[in-house]
């Protein structure tokens, strides 16, 4: 695959976000054209070459050996509350439109309790509500704050990734009466299709870059035995696109997919027409990304020259494990 992608000439763009999220403020990574569509390279800074590689894999893939058929034409989306203040968090869920929210927690409870409080007032009795504490609590904490946080919510749909490890996750689902989720004990795993889910949680959430494409993470959805869920990362609609077409190929568990990253861009590669933001809720599934826009390209290059050799030496790293 190698061989037929010009590495040397894929775009670093770097964009601005609206609100603070997993502690960047800005969006930044580079976009690759290969033979059928363009992929998007933007793993997290500091990540090492060998992980970066898994993020290349799923960049490529599209323009070279394509996704799968879709199942579904279009998938709902779960709108994304970071830690904010109850009044942003609020603004967020109204203006997106979606049935489903999944608020970031694991700061102070009585913060994320007024977070969780006023998304239920924003989206109504109706909606479904999941927090998502990125691994921050211990056993006990986790058993606090769920039980007090189901309570905000009128009723949680799930919790993801309450603790660090997959073993403390255990615990917590013992002993709560939530379903529990896991994110970052997959997308962390040296070998995830070798994990034993079963019994530890009861869903499991996928994220395209991390697994190596949608085509690996299909597998890994395939092998787990649970029902997915699949979340996106911070990316334009180009990178979006590859989460929303796994969400596509997969069979329909009743869950939103946690795909309204782009919003928090303050701009995007694409024009506004092929902007992946969902509308009333849901993203049409596609069969390749959208393609960038030569002069959105143009708005977003770095201004300096540090932040596209960091990016290039990251690709041509990354490279070697491909």
């Amino acid at each position: 695959m190698k061989t037929w992608i010009n590495f040397d000439s894929a775009p670093v763009f770097t964009i601005a976000l609206t609100d603070e999220f997993a502690g960047r403020q800005v969006c930044d990574g580079m976009i690759i054209e290969g033979p059928q569509g363009w992929g998007e390279f933007a793993p997290p800074i500091g990540t090492d070459p060998e992980r970066a590689a898994r993020w290349l894999t799923a960049a490529i893939e599209v323009g070279t050996v394509g996704w799968p058929d879709p199942m579904r034409g279009r998938v709902p989306v779960a709108v994304t509350v970071p830690p904010v203040s109850p009044e942003r968090a609020a603004q967020l869920v109204a203006a997106a439109g979606c049935r489903t929210a999944s608020v970031h927690v694991g700061t102070a409870l009585a913060d994320d309790i007024a977070r969780t409080e006023a998304v239920r007032d924003a989206l109504g009795p109706d909606g479904s509500i999941r927090c998502d504490a990125d691994g921050r609590w211990d056993v006990d904490a986790a058993a606090t704050a769920i039980a007090a946080l189901d309570r905000a919510a009128g009723g949680l749909e799930f919790v993801e990734q309450p603790c660090a490890t997959l073993e403390e996750v255990a615990e917590v689902r013992r002993r709560a009466a939530v379903p529990i989720a896991v994110d970052q004990s997959i997308r962390n795993a040296a070998e995830p299709l070798r994990l034993s889910l079963v019994g530890a949680v009861d869903i499991a959430v996928l994220t395209v870059g991390p697994l190596g494409g949608v085509r690996r993470a299909l597998r890994v959805a395939e092998s787990c035995g649970l029902p997915c869920v699949v979340a996106g990362e911070l990316g334009s609609s180009i990178g979006i696109a590859g989460p929303v077409a796994l969400a596509g190929v997969l069979p329909d568990t009743g869950y939103a997919s946690e795909l309204g990253t782009a919003r928090f861009l303050a701009g995007d590669l694409v024009s506004d027409a092929r902007s992946l933001i969902p509308v009333d809720g849901y993203l049409p599934v596609a069969p390749m990304p959208p393609g960038p826009d030569p002069e959105r390209l143009r708005r977003y290059a770095p201004a300096d020259d540090a932040t596209v050799a960091r990016w290039r030496a990251l690709l041509a790293a990354a490279q070697a494990f491909i």
